[in-house]
């Protein structure tokens, strides 16, 4: 797991360091576990303004073996100049990310919507469809 971990950050901070164009000093690279409850957190930081962090820790399901929930957040300058700032977990179910430069669906148009909403009030609920 240490292994997997450090692997992690050098291929994260190669590729940020990587789509910059430049090789970056490190100027933070804090680590702290893997612990015995599986728990664990490390950040690192270049020089050029590349930032990443990240926890993880076991988390108890009743019935089955425990999954990693892992949270974190990098932060880089685009080639553009836009600030790009993204939040993510990670758990069984999948990588949620979380940022201002992540498309984003339109919004439903209102008549699209009230009838979605009719609808839905007025369709027979009959579960046993399938």
């Amino acid at each position: 797991m240490k292994y997997a971990v450090g692997v992690l950050v050098l291929l994260s901070v190669a590729r940020l360091s990587w789509s910059q164009g430049d090789v970056e000093a490190i100027i933070r690279n804090d680590f702290d576990g893997p612990h015995d409850d599986g728990s664990y957190k490390w950040a690192i930081q270049t020089e050029g303004g590349i930032y990443h962090e990240q926890r993880g820790s076991l988390q108890a399901r009743a019935g089955a073996d425990p999954s990693l929930l892992v949270e974190g957040q990098y932060q880089y300058t685009a080639p553009d100049g836009q600030i790009i700032n993204l939040l993510y977990t990670a758990d069984e179910y999948g990588f949620h990310p979380t940022g201002d430069h992540l498309p984003t669906p339109p919004p439903i148009p209102p008549q699209i919507q009230r009838a979605l909403d009719y609808i839905a009030r007025r369709a027979p609920h009959n579960d046993n469809l399938l």
